[in-house]
């Protein structure tokens, strides 16, 4: 059976861990819903990401595609709805570039629609008392790059599935007096573990998304 490729991204802006990281390498060899989980790094860099996740999807051929990301301010595990067509900075990535307002795809969609069932994942993470919203921006950084560029590479490709997920920072990295963070909301490794592992299995058993008013966030 082809796998579930989950991507998660190195650490960024002085930041010396990423829970996206952790969680793809921690879900990486295991299997969901009859699927071999593929857990992989992406560089927290504009275009290169987008390449590396590319040569990934045709390195493993996956049926699912889920990106991962760091969203901090945020107390929830967050499905994206949208992707838009925007690079757009507020600090530098880790190569140093800084894009202003520029298309991530010229002449491309102003946005793709993610295909995961968003609402199915909130509902099923919220049934294990793990707090999930739908997200309606995915922001313009690094995370909303490799989102456009995934759902840009799978426009053609019905068969294939995918879409982007943020979550919190980890309690070490809200604790530590000298991150700036501490006050931030988080949520521990292992319950962000355990509710991506759900929705990677709730991304396969739905086809469809449920029909539910409410729990958005952003």
């Amino acid at each position: 059976m082809k796998p579930i490729l989950l991507t998660g991204f190195e650490p960024f802006g002085g930041e010396s861990i990423n829970p996206s990281e952790e969680i793809a390498r921690a879900l990486n060899g295991r299997t969901v819903a009859g699927h071999a989980v593929v857990g992989a790094l992406l560089p927290c860099v504009y275009g290169t990401a987008i390449k590396e996740l590319k040569h990934l999807m045709k390195l493993h051929e996956p049926m699912l595609v889920v990106c991962l990301g760091q969203a901090g301010g945020r107390a929830e595990i967050t499905p994206e709805r949208v992707a838009i067509n925007v690079d757009d900075a507020r600090i530098p990535d880790n190569a140093g570039q800084q894009p202003i307002d520029k298309p991530i795809v010229k002449d491309g969609p102003t946005a793709y629609w993610s295909t995961l069932p968003i609402k199915a994942i909130v509902q099923e993470l919220r049934k294990q008392h793990i707090a999930a919203a739908v997200s309606q921006t995915a922001g313009t950084f690094v995370c909303n790059h490799v989102f456009y560029g995934l759902m840009h590479a799978l426009r053609d490709q019905e068969a294939v599935r995918g879409g982007f997920i943020h979550v919190p920072y980890l309690p070490e990295q809200t604790d530590r007096l000298d991150s700036g963070l501490v006050g931030q909301p988080s949520l521990s490794l292992a319950k962000m573990i355990a509710g991506l592992e759900l929705a990677l299995d709730t991304a396969v058993k739905y086809r469809r998304d449920v029909r539910k008013a409410g729990g958005a966030t952003h």
